[in-house]
């Protein structure tokens, strides 16, 4: 057993995350591929089985109220909430993560209000965000303005309606600096939209700490809801009572029973949903939230930096010199939860790796990605996949 192999092992053995590990349906593939799509929780499809066979099979329509099927969208807000450092009451859950950066990112237009025609977009984002934000500009009379977050305060003006960015860039795992940006953007009197994808459940947030305005996030990465589970919306209490969605739907309305010809919201974060949920994935994210009990997120962030840590010492010392080069930070205040590796032929690589079964992706035109589940991945997985990336490429 080589030095890295026998010091992964004594790090296992002292992982206080080990246990969790077993609340997940896994097999011998070393999977690092959760920033992308988390793995299944072992429970759910029992209880994706009940959902089906007697709260819809049984029950019928009488789960809306029976089963809890109305109130899922808010309940299940209030099980992320923790996650994010939100209080109860800011979260709702559906629609798609671009549905609900559409949502947000118009909505924040008009808390803005008169006199600011501009969009801040993070310049790096990934793209179905940058398309929204043109959409979303077009249609509030704002010209879009794509800056690189750490070009954000020199940016601001009187202009500038809001700001969208990423707390983790998905390609690389640059973690950015979300308090700070947050206060600049606030100071300078415009709203703050954040996207989570590729933080939440992976490090913590505090969006209520920081003053964070509006949040959206997807729930099928580090949160392990499954393919196409509902993403958020987060709507900071203060703001929940001026927050225009610009898809007002039956579902966010004040009395959805009323049947009005005329919208009337419904208060706090309620106005945030559209129409009917979608229950099946929602009720399967519900119950994937299960693997959170006992787990913190500041015992995930230390697991999620040692992993890091471990796999970029691992590479170093199996790779061969100048095969591969790391955009991702190497100080721990600036990165997220997955290392992007640049090589050159990144595509063949990675379905090599694949076939020997360790499971990262590929970004074109060159970036490998490996994404670190705390919750699942262990050290001996970070040294077996350093291990044999260094074969592939040797």
């Amino acid at each position: 057993m080589s030095e890295l192999a026998e010091r992964a092992e004594k790090l296992d053995a002292a992982d206080e995350l080990a246990h969790v590990r077993a609340r997940f349906v896994l097999d011998d593939v070393t999977y690092l591929d959760g920033n992308s799509l988390g793995a299944l929780p072992a429970h759910v499809p029992g209880r994706v089985e009940d959902v089906v066979r007697r709260q819809w099979g049984e029950l019928r329509i009488r789960s809306w109220e029976e089963s809890g099927w109305w109130t899922a969208p808010e309940r299940i807000g209030d099980r992320i909430a923790p996650l994010v450092g939100a209080a109860p009451g800011q979260i709702v859950v559906g629609d798609s993560t671009s549905v609900n950066v559409f949502k947000a990112l118009v909505g924040a237009v008009r808390l803005a209000g008169e006199g600011r025609d501009e969009i801040l977009v993070d310049a790096s984002t990934f793209p179905t965000d940058g398309y929204i934000a043109a959409s979303a500009a077009r249609l509030t009379g704002c010209a879009l303005r794509p800056v690189r977050p750490d070009e954000v305060p020199a940016a601001l003006s009187a202009r500038t309606a809001a700001v969208l960015l990423n707390h983790v860039d998905y390609r690389t795992g640059r973690l950015h600096d979300l308090p700070s940006l947050t206060a600049a953007i606030r100071a300078a009197g415009a709203v703050a939209v954040w996207d989570l994808c590729h933080s939440a459940g992976a490090l913590p947030v505090a969006l209520d700490e920081h003053g964070v305005d509006l949040a959206v996030g997807c729930t099928y990465k580090y949160l392990n809801g499954g393919p196409g589970a509902p993403a958020y919306l987060y709507v900071r209490r203060e703001l929940q009572d001026r927050f225009d969605s610009p898809l007002p739907g039956w579902n966010s309305h004040a009395e959805p029973f009323g049947m009005r010809p005329e919208y009337a919201p419904a208060p706090g974060a309620l106005r945030g949903r559209v129409g009917t949920p979608d229950i099946l994935s929602m009720l399967a994210l519900e119950a994937a939230l299960d693997v959170w009990d006992g787990v913190t997120v500041e015992a995930v962030r230390a697991k999620s930096l040692a992993l890091t840590d471990f796999f970029l010492q691992c590479v170093a010392r199996y790779v061969p010199d100048g095969r591969v080069e790391s955009l991702t930070p190497v100080p721990h205040e600036e990165r997220g939860s997955q290392v992007a590796l640049r090589c050159e032929d990144a595509g063949d690589v990675m379905k090599r790796l694949i076939e020997r079964g360790v499971v990262g992706d590929y970004r074109a035109p060159d970036v490998l990605r490996f994404g670190f589940t705390p919750l699942y991945v262990g050290f001996a997985d970070v040294e077996r996949a350093a291990r044999i990336l260094g074969a592939v490429l040797d």
